[in-house]
């Protein structure tokens, strides 16, 4: 043997010096871009084809194979948590719960995939409770992605340590990607994808397949007509639709969403905010807090208490304020300086055959209904092997029975099971299976009954093959199938939108456009409530009538003027401050007869000490040249109407008053039109509107009507052809005289007396007066809010200086407070008016 000495050393197999050198930089790129794929492809972003992450889609597959349906007991989220750990997800548990937990949350899903027991968290912020204290099962809507997975419909690879199987993606039924949204943040890109309505999506989705030979031609304008926009679970509503049509053209938008609130009048006169929904993603906590330290900052000082009355009946967060605030400038202010009004920058980024694109919706709708084109076809296939296999057994079943004594008799002298199988095959030209399945039959399968029974499932199977093969030779029927698929989906699953759109008026299609022109009544109290009600609820008495009950009121409350219109006209409101609001009629809370309405100030932004005094439907600023005004001091004015085309939302100046008076009617006239003014005391003034120079808007005007000591104007009218004036007195008085027996004065005259002036202490004062046509009818209010529906022509014709006849009866307690005109035009229900 050799020794081993510093001379002679035993040779090394391996170079001592085993380092090796390599380019730093070409390492460092390598292993970032192998983390940063691994991040994008394995973790951060959803497949486009079911809209899921890994980690989701683990957790749901992970539930069906435990068992753990819809329909099964719940089990601890800490035992999926282990399942789906290990055996599909080699990451922390943490990450797995947090997952399953946010699938829970009906304010995180517009629709949930599981069905959680127990503290998922909240919108509040609060975490979820340990996973060893809830429970879970998979929802419904969950099975619906996971149906027929088990039928070759998809792809599954090895799960990390090769020893199971797992999908890549699931059959997905529904369209998640967009039913659901998503959001994650990858390397160098993030996703942010919005939820959307089911039946809208479907909609959109049956649109698409219908037009799918012509798919290149589907603009995004046309599926918003079926699709107008993503639909958060926690409500609120989309400010304008600009960002929607861009995030659908590209892929990426910006969306202002704001919070849902109304005023309240509370104790005392003040007012309160109350907030029932907020946008997407916010905490409710952080907004109540952010509130507070605005107010703690004094940069909204018009707050006087914020309290959380949120139950298990809704969201309700309530703000008090401050007497003499104005709530829809602390409205602003909050929307301004809160997250009451956020940003939802849209990013439609998903894993196309593996590899990130930012998607359109029209693509995003078309990988959808490729999937599940790809999804129906592996089914049909897998299906239709499985026939034509059952369909080879049936019919060795079929030869066995028409040739059932020799079959037996072959059986029977045979020495084994394998020679008998070996002279079926022989003697009936049998396959081994077959021979198998004549051996295998029991023996009750040769009864009659069981006979029909393998003829009848023979002949279903036959017509099943039929079926699969004929669906498989024409992909326009398996198109088909997808859009009855979704549909019944639509059907069991949808709901209605919780997200309202608010379209910008600079939009083709104007708010407008979409609302029903029918006529209405606009009413306001004296208190300030307003409502809009149509006309149709108001049914014709005869005169005398009782009346219906026409507002339900607060106490003390009165009803102060009634505005018929129709629901798409402009209303202007004048205040007694001489100022002038503008708002659409459709605006205006829909309500029933009986219904109080809302505080006016829910809707116009009017002082706190400022009342509306009267309200002029406009249906188009061209077609009238003038509006004159009347204050209850016996001042006119005569604007032109354009200078009313454009109010501000702070409202505009629409005449200068002296101290003491109030403005109260504005009527539109044309510039040669005769106006008659009407005193409570009787008096009633016939004039030329030319008598009245046209003035600018700040201007107090001049007088219209010399009025004795004590008197005051009550009403002012546009003179007709062929027409009657029309007086009602606070004891319910009424009549109808012509108005050819008003001769016309000059203005600052006294006018002639329109009712019996001693008989004022029975009738009453005069409380409104209004021109009228015999096919027109009227509808009387009282002080105690019941209303009157009468026809013109029903009440009595009698002369200028008669008291007239009752025409609503009164209880002691009421009053007759105002009337309102109903035209043929006005009672045209169901004829709307064409639109440009």
């Amino acid at each position: 043997m050799t020794s081993q000495t510093p001379e002679n050393p035993i040779p090394s197999e391996e170079p001592v010096n085993a380092n090796q050198t390599i380019d730093i930089d070409h390492e460092m790129r390598t292993a970032y871009l192998d983390y940063a794929m691994s991040v994008i492809v394995a973790r951060a972003l959803p497949d486009a084809r079911d809209g899921l992450k890994p980690v989701h889609r683990r957790i749901l597959y992970g539930m069906l194979e435990l068992g753990n349906r819809s329909n099964a007991p719940y089990k601890k989220s800490a035992r999926i948590v282990g399942e789906v750990l290990g055996k599909y997800h080699p990451h922390g548990d943490s990450a797995v719960y947090d997952s399953m937990a946010r699938m829970a949350q009906d304010f995180s899903m517009r629709y949930p995939l599981i069905d959680g027991q127990g503290n998922f968290g909240s919108i509040d912020g609060d975490a979820p409770a340990a996973m060893r204290y809830t429970e879970a099962r998979l929802d419904p809507l969950a099975e619906e992605m996971l149906l027929d997975i088990e039928k070759n419909t998809v792809d599954f690879g090895d799960n990390f340590d090769g020893t199971l199987k797992e999908p890549f993606v699931l059959p997905s039924r529904l369209p998640n990607l967009l039913l659901n949204g998503s959001s994650g943040i990858a390397v160098g890109m993030a996703t942010n994808i919005p939820p959307h309505n089911l039946r809208e999506l479907s909609k959109a989705i049956s649109y698409l397949i219908d037009h799918y030979e012509t798919i290149d031609k589907i603009t995004p304008d046309t599926l918003m007509e079926f699709l107008p926009g993503p639909d958060f679970p926690t409500g609120g509503v989309i400010i304008g639709n600009e960002g929607i049509r861009q995030a659908y053209s590209t892929g990426r938008g910006r969306l202002v969403v704001r919070g849902l609130a109304h005023i309240e009048e509370i104790r005392g006169g003040r007012f309160a905010i109350v907030v029932t929904e907020i946008p997407y993603q916010i905490n409710k906590t952080s907004l109540i807090e952010r509130i507070a330290e605005l107010v703690r900052e004094g940069r909204i000082d018009s707050i006087t208490d914020l309290r959380d009355e949120s139950d298990r009946r809704g969201m309700s967060i309530v703000i008090e304020l401050k007497r003499g605030a104005e709530p829809r400038k602390v409205l602003n202010q909050l929307f301004k300086y809160t997250p009451l009004q956020s940003t939802f920058g849209v990013q439609l980024l998903a894993l196309v055959d593996g590899e990130p694109r930012t998607l359109s919706l029209k693509r995003a709708l078309q990988i959808y209904i490729e999937h599940r084109r790809s999804v129906i076809t592996r089914r049909s296939q897998f299906e239709l092997e499985k026939a034509r296999a059952r369909m080879h057994i049936l019919d060795g079943l079929l030869i066995a029975l028409a040739n059932l004594d020799e079959v037996i008799a072959t059986i029977r002298k045979s020495p084994d099971a394998d020679t008998a199988k070996t002279r079926l095959m022989t003697r009936f030209k049998l396959t081994e299976i077959q021979a198998q399945a004549i051996l295998d039959m029991q023996l009750r399968r040769l009864a009659a009954l069981e006979r029909e029974k393998i003829e009848k499932e023979a002949q279903e199977v036959k017509n099943l093959i039929s079926y699969l093969e004929d669906l498989l030779a024409n992909p326009k029927k398996i198109l088909k199938v997808v859009q009855d698929d979704l549909k019944q989906m639509s059907d069991k699953y949808g709901d209605e939108r919780r997200t309202r759109i608010a379209h910008d008026a600079s939009e083709k299609l104007e708010e407008e456009d979409l609302q029903a022109d029918v006529p209405v009544l606009i009413s306001i109290t004296q208190r300030g409530y307003v409502k809009r009600t149509q006309t149709s609820q108001y049914k014709t008495q005869a005169r005398g009538g009782r009346g219906v009950s026409g507002q339900g009121m607060k106490d003390e409350d009165e009803i102060a003027m009634l505005i018929p219109a129709r629901s798409v006209n402009t209303i202007l409101f004048f205040s007694d401050q001489g100022k002038v609001y503008s708002e659409k009629a459709y605006q205006f809370p829909d309500a029933n007869r009986t219904d109080k309405g809302i505080p006016i100030q829910n809707i116009l932004s009017i002082g706190a000490d400022e009342k509306i005094t009267t309200a002029v439907a406009v249906p188009d600023f061209d077609k009238a040249d003038y509006f004159t005004m009347a204050t209850v001091n016996g001042k006119i004015k005569r604007v032109v109407l354009s200078e009313f085309s454009s109010v501000r939302p702070s409202g505009l100046i629409a005449m200068g008053l002296d101290k003491g008076d109030q403005l109260g009617w504005v009527r539109q006239t044309s510039g040669n039109d005769e106006i008659i003014l009407v005193t409570k005391m009787g008096k009633a003034l016939r004039m030329k509107e030319t008598a009245v120079r046209a003035m600018g808007r700040p201007a107090s005007g001049v007088a219209g009507i010399s009025l004795a000591e004590g008197d005051k104007v009550t009403s002012m009218e546009v003179v007709e052809p062929d027409s009657f004036l029309l007086t009602l007195t606070e004891n319910g008085f009424g009549k109808r005289t012509a108005i050819k027996n008003y001769p016309t004065k000059g203005r600052a005259t006294s006018g002639v007396m329109t009712i019996d002036e001693k008989a004022l202490p029975k009738t009453g004062l005069l409380v409104s007066a209004r021109i009228v046509k015999e096919d027109d009818e009227i509808t009387i209010m009282t002080s105690g809010g019941v209303m009157l529906r009468l026809k013109v022509k029903d009440i009595a014709s009698q002369g200028r200086a008669s008291r007239g006849v009752h025409i609503i009866n009164l209880t002691k307690s009421q009053l007759a407070v105002s009337m309102a005109r109903l035209t043929q035009e006005d009672l045209a229900v169901g004829q709307p008016q064409k639109t440009k």
